[in-house]
C-alpha cells in the first residue's frame, strides 16, 4: 500500500508541475482533452484485443494520467479535486454493492446487475434506467447497453421464438430493398436496416454473444482474407485496381482451396 501511495503521490506532483511550467499542458481543457482521452479510450481497447499485457499496463496509464489531468484542471477553479472524485466513487460503489457492504443478497451476477439497476433508479435525478447510457457512445455498443439495461429491471424485449420471427421478417423486407423489388425512401431503407440490426443484436444477448465483439472478430477474418488475396495476386505480377470483377472473383475461390 505504501508503494502504491507513493506512486499516485508522484503522479500527483507531476501533474502539478507539468501545469505551472509546460506551455501545452497549461493550454488544455475539459474539452481540448477529450477526443484524446477517446483515443487512449480505444488503444486500451486495441491492446485487450490483442491480449498484449505490456500495452495494457502502458495504457492504462494513459488513462489515469488523463484522470488525473482533468480532476487538476477543476482542482485550480475550486470545482472539484481528485480526492472528491476518489471518495465519489468509493461512496457509489459501497451503495451499489449492498451484497458486500449491506444485508441484500445476491446469489449471481444477474442479481447484482438487477439490484445495481434498481438503486440507481432511486437516486437523485436518475428519472430513466435508459439514462446513464451516453448519447456519444456507437451505436451498436449502445443498442447493446440499452438492451442489457431494461433486461436488468424484467423487461425482456422478446424470447427466442418470437426474435427470430422477428428477424425472419426484417429479412424479408430488407430483401424487397436489397433486390429492387418495390421503390422505397432512403429514410425508409435506413430505418429498415437499422431495425434488423437491432433485432440482430437482441438476438445476440439473449445468446449470450457479444455483438462489438463478434463483429470485431467479422472484421479481424475479412482483413485476413484480403490481405492473403492481396499477396496471391502480388505474387503472379498483378495489382487489384487493374483485375476485372471475375477476376477477383478467381483469387478469392483460390483462398478457400489453400
Amino acid at each position: 500500500m505504501q508503494e502504491e501511495t507513493k506512486a499516485f503521490q508522484k503522479l500527483l506532483s507531476l501533474m502539478k508541475e507539468l501545469r505551472e511550467k509546460c506551455p501545452w499542458d497549461k493550454k488544455q481543457t475539459f474539452q481540448s482533452l477529450r477526443h484524446y482521452t477517446i483515443e487512449e479510450t480505444y488503444e486500451l481497447t486495441d491492446a485487450i484485443l490483442q491480449e498484449n499485457t505490456t500495452e495494457i499496463k502502458k495504457e492504462l496509464g494513459d488513462l489515469l494520467f488523463h484522470i488525473i489531468f482533468y480532476a487538476q484542471i477543476a482542482s485550480e477553479t475550486n470545482t472539484f479535486d481528485i480526492a472528491g472524485v476518489i471518495e465519489e466513487v468509493c461512496e457509489k460503489l459501497i451503495k451499489r454493492h449492498p451484497h458486500i457492504y449491506g444485508n441484500v443478497t445476491a446469489k449471481d451476477e444477474e442479481e447484482v446487475k438487477k439490484n445495481w439497476e434498481k438503486i440507481k433508479l432511486t437516486e437523485p435525478n436518475n428519472t430513466s434506467v435508459l439514462k446513464g447510457v451516453p448519447k456519444s457512445l456507437p451505436s451498436l455498443i449502445k443498442a447493446t447497453r440499452m438492451l442489457d439495461k431494461v433486461s436488468s429491471v424484467g423487461f425482456e424485449t422478446d424470447n427466442k421464438d418470437d426474435i427470430y420471427k422477428k428477424i425472419h421478417t426484417k429479412i424479408k423486407e430488407y430483401q424487397e430493398i436489397l433486390l429492387d423489388k418495390k421503390e422505397i425512401p432512403d429514410d425508409t431503407k435506413t430505418y429498415l436496416f437499422g431495425d434488423l440490426l437491432f433485432s440482430l443484436i437482441n438476438s445476440a444477448r439473449l445468446l449470450k454473444i457479444n455483438p462489438e465483439e463478434a463483429l470485431e472478430k467479422a472484421n479481424e477474418s475479412f482483413l485476413n482474407r484480403f490481405q492473403a488475396m492481396e499477396l496471391l495476386i502480388k505474387n503472379d505480377n498483378k495489382e487489384i485496381p487493374n483485375l476485372s470483377v471475375e477476376e477477383l472473383r478467381y483469387y478469392s475461390r483460390q483462398l478457400l482451396q489453400l
